[in-house]
């Protein structure tokens, strides 16, 4: 019979291997943010480069994945984040080679002009751009996101050791805005720089500007770690859930 405490962890474990999948599948749509909250394109000069706040969409769901870690980091250790973070890797390749293999599938013929009436002359052609992203892009995310979980859970004891159970703001904001600084430049430089052969300045200037959106994202949702952290409290009970980070404290 599954207790209280692995309930916690499968559906904690499956709502970040979702997001985590679904963050991927949606990256290959670059927005913009100042459009989409309504004002104009900054358009800021930094090294030499205009650069303004087009992001993939993937960094929607990105920030859900980091607060995520930290409240399984807080209840289940490193043991229980690196499990998860594995698993996720794990099942993000195997999307993506099912996706190549659906790529290389021969379409129906009617299949193909089937929406041409709505401006879309091949579906074939649009499902191969949507979904098959280049070989450094996948390697370069799959890379960035295990190097950004370790520098999370890292940094996430780091900081508790230091400064006790209280703080959990410090800790879990602390690590995020650690592990997504790494995880930003890590496949920024992977896919753009060597994969594509950008110039390591403009990748920078990119990686910045993506940065600093993630950054205010992560001390915006640092209330969310309490609203979540309460939930469960009141799920297990007071005492059990202590007993459980106390537990994941010395993993």
């Amino acid at each position: 019979m599954l207790t209280k405490q692995n309930r916690l962890l499968v559906i904690l474990g499956s709502v970040f291997i979702a997001n985590a999948l679904l963050a991927e599948f949606i990256g290959g749509k670059i927005f913009s943010v100042e459009k989409t909250l309504g004002f104009l394109p900054l358009n800021w000069k930094l090294f030499g480069y205009d650069v303004s706040m087009n992001m993939t969409a993937g960094v929607l769901l990105w920030p859900v994945v980091f607060i995520l870690t930290d409240i399984i980091n807080e209840y289940f250790g490193k043991k229980g984040v690196r499990f998860l973070s594995f698993m996720a890797a794990g099942l993000i390749a195997y999307s993506f080679l099912m996706i190549y293999l659906s790529i290389g599938l021969k379409p129906a013929d009617f299949w193909i002009s089937v929406n041409a009436d709505k401006g879309i002359p091949d579906m074939d052609v649009a499902f191969n751009y949507i979904f098959g992203q280049g070989l450094w892009i996948i390697v370069g995310s799959l890379v960035a996101f295990l190097i950004g979980q370790i520098a999370d859970v890292s940094a996430f004891h780091f900081i508790r050791k230091k400064t006790g159970e209280n703080l959990l703001w410090l800790r879990a904001t602390g690590s995020t805005l650690v592990s997504q600084f790494i995880d930003t430049f890590v496949v920024l430089i992977i896919a753009f720089h060597i994969g594509r052969g950008w110039p390591l300045t403009q990748v920078l200037a990119i990686g910045l500007v993506g940065y600093l959106y993630k950054f205010i994202v992560a001390i915006v949702l640092t209330p969310l770690l309490y609203v979540i952290h309460n939930a469960i409290d009141k799920y297990l009970g007071k005492d059990v859930a202590h007993a459980l980070i106390e537990e994941a404290a010395k993993s």
